[in-house]
């Protein structure tokens, strides 16, 4: 996988240290290391959140440590205060900020182009094509980050994150470096204006020098030859070489691939640009890398024709594939292809959109939740509930439609804020996870405690980061790389900021939570009220062996066939199978989990404890 690989560079690459916050397609990045880390003498963890582990990551570089931050495109807009500020500082240690972005996208709430951020900060990016590159341009990243004393953007996308391929390891380097950090306040004290002035004119310098050294570690290729050609960089690269392949035309258009697409390769590009007809510009997202191109040609009056997203036809949303620039490519060499068709399947299978896991406490709270509204005498449409990022955000779906916003980590509670001091005279709820909370919820927790602000907060607490692939958070007592912790109790940390109504429910305790919801919504000017809804995930607790309590079955002879338990649940553990033309509920023996939820809403008591037979 692309992320292994990218963890192996990092290995090869001699690190020292290794932080991030999980969000996919980059999580594996970090997940790979630690499982290394102890043998390997490395410093492994997840950080709160994605600004925290780049300041981890950039303080180790300060003393010379060479050193890994991973993030995915929206965390490094949580990150970017700290990443537009190392630049001035620079590093002594090697450092490489990892930027997972999603076209599509598949699991992130933007399509957004991290590419404008190293234009933005003025930092160096590598864009890798596949799992191979991805590896070795992390090693190169962090000596091209050594020689520039700059950090290094990696950019990555899904495809390359995910996608699996051969990989050629290079030797493992172990560097030995006493950490040291020597006082220097005009470089690392950005209180200084004038301070601030020389710095940026020495970024600029380092960038200036940003071309030569890339060449010196083989970063920018050209293949091919010929008076046409196609710039192109990361996975998209992969696309064109792909579909000059099936068309015959591999070795007749020059290809010019960027791997360090800010600063820009001008003397590379011009090399190869000034004796070219025309040259295509294949890049997924924004028109980042054409956008410098022309501007290129313009400035030295170059004869070729670019042709960007306009004259190609290039979507500037979505992902690329082969079959996209297969049809560009044709189109600019003027050729006809044989229009490929994907293979039909075999065998429709119904579109079904993610659910929430069988026995997900989530569920629960949801449920419980919607109860309550209606309980404290309220229409669902009168109560705002807003959503943050996570698992719980799936309840949007039918047959739940709970949340109302997801927009980003921590927003739930600031946004449920502003819908009060807006003047919204009913209860307004904010739904936010454990992790979640501990990223960003924190802040606008302690707004509504200082402003005595009239919200209810349901705290989702799983005890893991689930969505990405079951990370430990703040409330584990040992981490993935086995490091022993102090572990962070919420209920301490909400009555520490000052919160004076605070519960914890059982979600699985479905009457008790739809009391503790209901006493919460009838309050009035009383301040915030955090309810913490509190169970391990389901799938954790099948992954231990166990199951949530004892499995259920239908008794058919009191079953009515009203179909309330999927109506209501919409738990993947419930079907329905056809009887004499009707359709009647099934449970799926192999995904129940022993929840009960569907024994709960049955009004005909028709769902009960399945029997063990005896040996």
């Amino acid at each position: 996988m692309g992320n292994e690989a990218i963890a192996r560079g990092a290995i090869e690459a001699g690190i020292g240290v290794a932080t991030g916050y999980p969000g996919t397609p980059s999580s594996e990045v970090i997940m790979s290391l630690s499982r290394v880390a102890k043998e390997l003498g490395m410093y492994v963890e997840w950080a709160v959140n994605e600004k925290v582990a780049l300041e981890i990551a950039l303080g180790a570089a300060f003393a010379g440590i060479r050193s890994l931050a991973t993030m995915k495109a929206p965390g490094a807009n949580v990150a970017s205060d700290s990443f537009v500020s190392a630049a001035y500082s620079g590093v002594n240690g090697g450092m490489v900020i990892l930027i997972a972005d999603d076209p599509g996208p598949h699991t992130t709430q933007t399509e957004q182009d991290s590419r404008w951020y190293a234009d933005l900060a003025k930092l160096p990016m590598l864009e890798p094509s596949d799992p191979q590159e991805a590896k070795d341009l992390v090693v190169k990243g962090y000596d091209l980050s050594e020689s520039l004393k700059l950090p290094v953007i990696l950019r990555t996308t899904t495809r390359v994150n995910h996608t699996v391929g051969d990989v050629v390891y290079g030797e493992m380097r172990r560097i030995e470096r006493k950490p040291i950090f020597i006082k220097d306040v005009e470089r690392y004290v950005r209180a200084s204006m004038v301070g601030n002035l020389m710095r940026h004119k020495w970024l600029n310098n380092q960038l200036a020098k940003a071309e030569e050294e890339a060449s010196k570690l083989g970063i920018n290729r050209v293949e091919g030859d010929g008076n046409i050609g196609i710039i192109t960089s990361g996975v998209s690269y992969s696309y064109v070489i792909e579909s000059l392949k099936r068309i015959g035309k591999e070795h007749k258009v020059r290809i010019i691939k960027i791997e360090m697409s800010y600063p820009l390769p001008k003397s590379f590009l011009l090399k190869h640009l000034k004796d070219l007809e025309k040259a295509l510009v294949v890049e997924e997202l924004d028109p980042y890398l054409e956008l410098k191109v022309r501007t290129l040609a313009h400035e030295e009056k170059l004869g070729v024709e670019i042709w960007g997203k306009k004259e190609s036809g290039i979507p500037i949303e979505g992902e690329l594939n082969p079959f996209i620039v297969m049809r560009v490519i044709a189109k600019f060499l003027d050729i006809g292809i044989v229009e490929l068709k994907l293979e039909e399947p075999r065998t429709a299978i119904t579109p079904r959109p993610p659910p929430m896991c069988a026995g997900c406490p989530h569920r629960f709270s949801y449920y419980a939740l919607l109860k309550a509204i209606k309980k404290a005498g309220f229409k669902l449409e009168e109560v705002p509930i807003m959503g943050d990022i996570g698992c719980y955000a799936l309840s949007y779906e039918p047959p739940l439609e709970a949340i109302w916003t997801e927009h980003a980590m921590g927003a739930s509670i600031g946004l449920a804020l502003g819908l009060k001091v807006s003047g919204l005279d009913k209860p307004v709820v904010a739904t936010i996870g454990d992790s979640t909370f501990f990223h960003a919820g924190i802040p606008p927790l302690l707004e509504a405690v200082h402003k005595n602000l009239d919200v209810i907060i349901v705290i989702l607490d799983n005890e893991v980061v689930a969505m990405t692939g079951h990370q430990s958070t703040p409330e584990w007592s040992v981490t993935e790389s086995g490091r022993r912790t102090t572990p962070i109790d919420i209920l301490s940390l909400v009555k520490g900021l000052g919160v004076r109504y605070v519960k914890v429910i059982n979600p699985y305790n479905i009457n008790e939570a739809i009391e503790v919801f209901t006493e919460a919504l009838l309050m009035k000017n009383a301040g915030p009220r955090v309810i913490i809804s509190k169970a391990p995930c389901a799938l954790m607790v099948i992954r231990q062996g166990k199951i949530l309590g004892p499995r259920r079955t239908i008794d058919y002879n009191k079953c009515r066939n009203c179909l309330l338990c999927i109506i209501e649940t919409g738990c993947p553990a419930l079907t329905t199978e056809e009887v004499f033309g009707k359709k009647r509920p099934v449970i799926v023996k192999e995904l129940c989990v022993g929840c009960g939820h569907c024994a709960y809403v049955c009004p005909f008591n028709a769902i009960i404890e399945e029997v063990k037979k005896s040996d």
